[in-house]
């Protein structure tokens, strides 16, 4: 009942969307290579690579949006691993022209394993995301803050009440970030114009098992990430990355670092 709701939720809104509409339909479509998936501090395919796709459409300026995103491990024996992600978001900001100017996004993910088909894995999310891009004294250097509400899609599941460990995917986490544009020309001015897109993030766990595991209350990984963005043709990026995550909870992830590297392409329209 509650899926149903969520659905029809959608389709009012994309309908008005449409019948507001002041602008083109925009939208990206990417493919991304990752070494490791790494979510939240967890690895969730056992160090093994995995492919990601992902389609989001703005709906003409309005500020709401929808999307759809696909994972899967590379290798074999985690398919039911395999998870869609179907979102709707909106985004705006207020405080225009205060150095207190918030950029703020309201989302809604439904986390789906099409192989568990009695929805046993299933979770839901919704979350609130802000930035603040004037508010410090350093040019261009933007800090983050997502709250996020997650919940089992269904009643005694593996990831709520029927959990093996006694965990739950039910709880809030807390995640910090700051993002800084470095222009690779301020370092070697030899080099073409590039800019290295450096970002870091801070993750708080309030006992949030995203698989129905059983996890402290605790800050659970830090990420330190640097991609950069290459224009191979008209609307068409490539995206190389490296990533490294310092693990501080093992209830979380087992590893103590991870490192991994991703590549993505982009098409815009």
């Amino acid at each position: 009942m509650k899926q149903k709701v969520l659905l029809a939720a959608i389709i009012f809104l994309a309908a008005t969307a449409l019948v507001q509409a002041q602008e083109e339909l925009h939208g990206t479509f990417d493919l991304t290579y990752q070494s490791k998936y790494v979510w939240r501090g967890f690895d969730i395919y056992g160090d093994k690579s995995a492919i990601q796709g992902a389609l989001n459409l703005d709906l003409y300026g309005t500020g709401f949006g929808i999307g759809v995103m696909g994972h899967r491990a590379n290798s074999s024996k985690y398919e039911n691993g395999e998870r869609w992600d179907y979102s709707l978001y909106y985004r705006n900001a207020i405080f225009g022209g205060e150095t207190y100017m918030t950029q703020y996004m309201l989302g809604w993910v439904y986390y789906n394993y099409p192989d568990n088909s009695r929805k046993i894995a299933d979770i839901q999310e919704a979350h609130l995301i802000m930035s603040w891009p004037e508010i410090l004294p350093v040019e261009d250097l933007v800090p983050t803050y997502v709250l996020v509400k997650l919940w089992p899609s269904g009643t005694s599941t593996v990831v709520g009440s029927a959990s093996p460990s006694t965990g739950t995917a039910s709880g809030f986490a807390h995640i910090f970030m700051l993002d800084y544009p470095l222009p690779i020309e301020d370092l070697l001015p030899e080099l073409p114009e590039q800019v290295l897109k450096l970002h870091t993030e801070f993750v708080y766990n309030d006992g949030v098992g995203p698989g129905g595991q059983n996890i402290d209350h605790d800050w659970t990984n830090g990420v330190f990430g640097v991609t950069t963005d290459f224009e191979l043709a008209e609307n068409i990026t490539l995206t190389p990355g490296v990533h490294y995550q310092i693990t501080m909870d093992k209830s979380a992830n087992d590893d103590q670092d991870e490192l991994w590297c991703t590549l993505g392409m982009k098409y815009s329209f």
